[in-house]
């Protein structure tokens, strides 16, 4: 029995080991991971309501909790990046799922204001698990069939969006903190799962040394400007980056403002968003990558992105935003089809770095989004329900997207075709 044991042992662990089983492995723990996520995205705002008093308050401090968050990691995504570099992408993901299951228990456990600031502020220094896993799949998958992958990751995301909203909107319903205590436990199964089940996907002959100074935010940023075909990106990245967390930060709030919606509404509408994402990432992004190269989806899915934020702004009525949502296809092949360029341009050693890099932009633009969505949500919450002028936060998204589309096309003016095209 002994002996049997044993080569089943061997047997699992030479299956783990695999490229086509890892990707299966990753995509896993991406889900269960982002619906974690989900689950306070439709109740987040409600629980920061709870110790406001006015909507004006109310969009302040959640303002707040989402900037302590992105600042946070900002500076943690990099440090994070690197060190998986450097001792594999596994524990560093383990101690993500570690850090982002201890924080959503102490959320749900919070009495005040400033422990939920500073909850998330730990939560943001722990949790680099999306840049980390866009690494492990670049270990184990071709350059060329990357942009792919990464759009079978988005798909993921998109369906922890589906089932995390709708989840969370029916537990908040119930109880405004029940969904932080369901994802607390959900990320503890991901830690388990990876503890037993993950394999690694670095092999010890391609990792690095730890540098601080390439790990540091601005030294990371500055290492991922260098790398060729990359620098002329960022502003696209950044801008782009910074639409989406501004409308990120302002959907819920938005919503409750012009139409009176709830968790309920609003974890209906955030699955639909994850339903459209999964088919276009999961689905069709093979189709479309075999006609259109990466950078030529990236500047349809901007334009696509800047007339749907102008269109979820103006919409008189919510049951519109469905529609808006089906036909924004292009609008969710812009980040992996980016994803696949940068990781194009790293070497098999600096995956981990520069996807941290990539996160550490992100983040710096989570960090300066509540400080923009908070000051135009407190201007529009007095205005009567229906009011056109309450989509304010999403038309300064949609110019935020023109504006990544002007600089990708300006790039493209300047001779880089070759790079972006090919």
């Amino acid at each position: 029995m002994r002996l049997t044991f044993r080569g089943l042992g061997s047997r699992l662990r030479a299956w783990r080991r695999g490229s086509q089983a890892a990707m299966p492995f990753v995509m896993l723990t991406v889900l269960i991971d982002m619906i974690s996520i989900g689950l306070i995205v439709p109740v987040l705002p409600a629980l920061v309501g709870g110790f406001t008093d006015s909507q004006g308050d109310m969009s302040f401090w959640f303002g707040a909790v989402v900037f302590a968050f992105g600042i946070a990691n900002f500076f943690g995504a990099p440090v994070l990046g690197a060190l998986s570099d450097t001792y594999g992408r596994r524990p560093i993901l383990l101690l993500g799922f570690c850090g982002l299951g201890l924080n959503l228990f102490a959320t749900g456990l919070a009495g005040a204001l400033w422990v939920l600031v500073a909850v998330r502020l730990v939560a943001g220094a722990l949790q680099a698990n999306a840049a980390v896993a866009n690494a492990y799949v670049a270990d184990i998958t071709p350059p060329e069939a990357r942009t792919r992958r990464f759009g079978l990751l988005g798909a993921m995301t998109g369906v922890g969006f589906i089932i995390g909203p709708v989840a969370g909107g029916l537990l908040g319903a119930v109880d405004l903190r029940l969904p932080f205590f369901a994802g607390g436990a959900l990320s503890m199964v991901n830690l388990l799962y990876g503890v037993f089940v993950m394999p690694e996907s670095l092999p010890p002959e391609r990792r690095r040394r730890f540098r601080w100074k390439a790990a540091n935010p601005l030294g990371a940023l500055r290492g991922l400007a260098r790398l060729e075909g990359v620098g002329p990106l960022m502003a696209v990245v950044a801008l782009n980056a910074l639409a989406q967390f501004t409308g990120y930060s302002s959907w819920v709030l938005f919503a409750t403002f012009k139409f009176g919606w709830g968790p309920w509404e609003n974890g209906w509408c955030l699955a639909a968003s994850g339903g459209v994402s999964v088919v276009v990432q999961g689905l069709l992004m093979g189709h479309l990558l075999r006609h259109l190269a990466p950078f030529r989806l990236t500047l349809a899915g901007l334009a696509s992105a800047a007339l749907s934020y102008a269109a979820f702004g103006a919409v008189p009525e919510g049951w519109m935003l469905y529609g808006i949502i089906v036909l924004n296809l292009f609008g969710y092949t812009v980040l992996p089809a980016i994803q696949g360029l940068v990781s194009a341009a790293a070497t098999p050693r600096t995956q981990g770095q520069v996807m941290g890099a990539v996160a550490a932009l992100n983040s710096l633009m989570a960090v300066f989004a509540p400080m923009l969505s908070a000051p135009l949500l407190a201007l529009v919450s007095g205005l009567p329900r229906g009011d056109w002028r309450i989509g304010g936060p999403l038309y300064f998204c949609a110019a935020l997207e023109v504006a990544a589309l002007g600089c990708a096309l300006v790039q493209v003016r300047r001779g880089r075709k070759k790079v972006f095209f090919s």
